[in-house]
């Protein structure tokens, strides 16, 4: 091996690991700035203060917790936009139900909010598989239905207004900690490890990314294309219902557009996180590095002083450097070498 080809297998590997692992190095980046620049600022430490790490961490469980299965639905090629207002028509019917059987009756109206709640948000996971699998209907076009169908039943269900709750049982669930945990990273956590697992180490997550990088082979293989898209979308749905659930609990209260603020950095979290624009890439660990990159970013902005609308400057520029590194990917790699 001549010493040009191993420079040159050298350069590949590292170019490799660079854009494979942007996102690392761009949440190094921002935490670095930020803290350098509440140094300079106001001598005071950004991130090393409990307040400012569990407020990053909640922040960025919300948005995990929508993101998490859309980042299957888009490993296997597809979208769902959706989710937000799954995530409010969750979060009224278990806000409903806890009033219709009564806060006295403790957990067990927080039990049966929870049960109705995720069947809600499952329905419409349902119809979106259908949608997209049986009907063959494009998932933007049948998502984005779907999209305006869930809000218009979270609105109808709680009469156009936020359906307020007391019940100290359900606020534990949007406020409470474990061991100085909060309860939602927990939650977000626990279902990121199970969305994990599923992913990486079983059929159904090989099926995913094989059915996002070539269907047809997995038709060949002889995998039921269409239950397993059903599937992927009721999983999308539920983990957005999660999200509603945990709404009510922090807020005390249901309201129809709970998931709306939040649909944006969901899709931007899976997609700084690696997923592909064309399916059959993407990983959960790399979503929970995009939703703390957004976390990050909002809690910065906030601190540095800024009004909260820049968050969303910012965020969108993220989103256009992921796609810009996502669509270059294949070719710069291709011309490093093998």
């Amino acid at each position: 091996m001549t010493d040009t080809t191993a420079k040159n297998k050298t350069g590949a590997l590292i170019l490799r690991s660079l854009l494979n692992g942007w996102s690392w190095l761009f949440l190094i980046g921002i935490l670095v700035f930020f803290e350098a620049y509440a140094r300079i600022q106001t001598g005071d430490t950004f991130l090393l203060r409990l307040y400012s790490i569990q407020s990053i961490a909640i922040a960025a469980s919300q948005i995990l917790l929508l993101a998490l299965g859309l980042t299957l639905v888009i490993v296997a090629g597809h979208i769902d936009l959706s989710i937000g207002f799954t995530t409010g028509l969750s979060a009224v019917v278990m806000a409903l139900i806890i009033r219709l059987i009564g806060a006295d009756a403790g957990w067990f109206a927080v039990i049966g909010g929870i049960a109705v709640g995720l069947f809600a948000a499952m329905v419409v996971g349902l119809v979106n598989g259908w949608l997209v699998a049986i009907l063959n209907v494009p998932s933007f076009i049948g998502t984005l239905g779907t999209y305006g169908i869930a809000r218009g039943m979270a609105l109808i269900v709680a009469g156009g207004a936020t359906v307020s709750i007391r019940s100290e049982e359900a606020r534990s669930i949007g406020n409470g900690d474990i061991l100085g945990v909060p309860v939602p990273v927990l939650i977000a956590g626990l279902l990121a490890l199970a969305c994990h697992y599923v992913l990486q180490h079983t059929k159904f997550g090989v099926h995913t990314y094989a059915l996002g990088a070539n269907r047809a082979s997995v038709e060949r293989a002889g995998v039921d294309v269409k239950r397993h898209l059903i599937q992927l979308f009721v999983i999308s749905a539920l983990t957005a219902g999660v999200g509603g659930l945990i709404y009510t609990g922090r807020f005390s209260a249901g309201a129809a557009n709970a998931g709306e603020p939040i649909l944006l950095y969901a899709v931007a979290a899976v997609f700084i996180g690696g997923a592909s624009l064309t399916g059959g890439q993407g990983t959960v660990i790399g979503t929970v590095i995009g939703a703390f990159i957004i976390a990050v970013i909002q809690f910065g902005l906030v601190f540095s002083g800024l009004p909260p609308y820049w968050q969303f400057v910012a965020v969108g520029l993220v989103i256009i450097v992921a796609v810009l590194v996502d669509q270059s990917r294949d070719r710069l790699l291709q011309g490093a070498g093998p």
